[in-house]
């Protein structure tokens, strides 16, 4: 049972994160590049790359500076993407108390974030975006934290509703991005952001469970 997210568990959240990232990323561009241009792997790849250079060392980790350095290589990458992904960082960064986060702060960071992604890119869910994990992942969050779970268990919920919300993107006419461009033809494939948005809260339930 873990009850809050200190500075070690931030880093080990996204090294996790960009392991599974990387190992995902060549499907994440097969998929970009059947409802995209395909440089959606690229451009995140090139992000976390930034984000391991600017990442705090264990000793000096904490959940902000962990994720203010996740914030600040998103936002430093190009494409569409990575600024939406930098910005809601830096919402989660912002999320913490002296001890870390608990379920409560984290909940409300991801949902400010949320609401920033959505306000920059006037997407909503149904539009096949990353907002159809996002949105999940955020109200679960939610519902944990009224339900007073521990971040741990909290974390897992979310995993499950970001990886129900990506594949439900399979289904979906893109109504924004460059998905939208192809209409029928992308039906069957899953929105790129949306999956990474999974991976991201399955590395952090991985994290804390380890």
């Amino acid at each position: 049972m873990t009850d809050h997210i200190d500075g070690a568990l931030a880093l080990s959240w996204m090294n996790t994160f960009t392991e599974d990232f990387h190992a995902a990323q060549q499907a994440l561009t097969d998929l970009d590049r059947q409802a995209g241009d395909g440089d959606f792997g690229t451009n995140i790849a090139s992000a976390l790359r930034k984000v391991v250079a600017e990442l705090p060392t264990a000793d000096d980790a904490t959940f902000a500076s962990v994720f203010t350095a996740t914030a600040n290589g998103f936002l430093a990458t190009g494409g569409t993407s990575g600024p939406l992904f930098g910005m809601w960082f830096r919402a989660v960064s912002r999320s913490t108390a002296t001890e870390g986060t608990d379920t409560d702060l984290l909940a409300q960071g991801v949902a400010a974030g949320l609401a920033k992604v959505q306000t920059l890119g006037g997407a909503s869910v149904g539009d096949n975006t990353m907002i159809d994990a996002l949105a999940p992942a955020s109200q679960a969050l939610l519902d944990a934290s009224t339900g007073g779970l521990t971040v741990d268990k909290a974390l897992t919920s979310a995993a499950r509703a970001a990886r129900a919300g990506a594949a439900s993107t399979a289904d979906l006419l893109a109504a924004r991005g460059r998905a939208s461009y192809v209409g029928d033809l992308a039906l069957g494939v899953e929105d790129p952001g949306a999956v990474t948005v999974a991976i991201f809260f399955e590395a952090g339930a991985a994290a804390l469970s380890a």
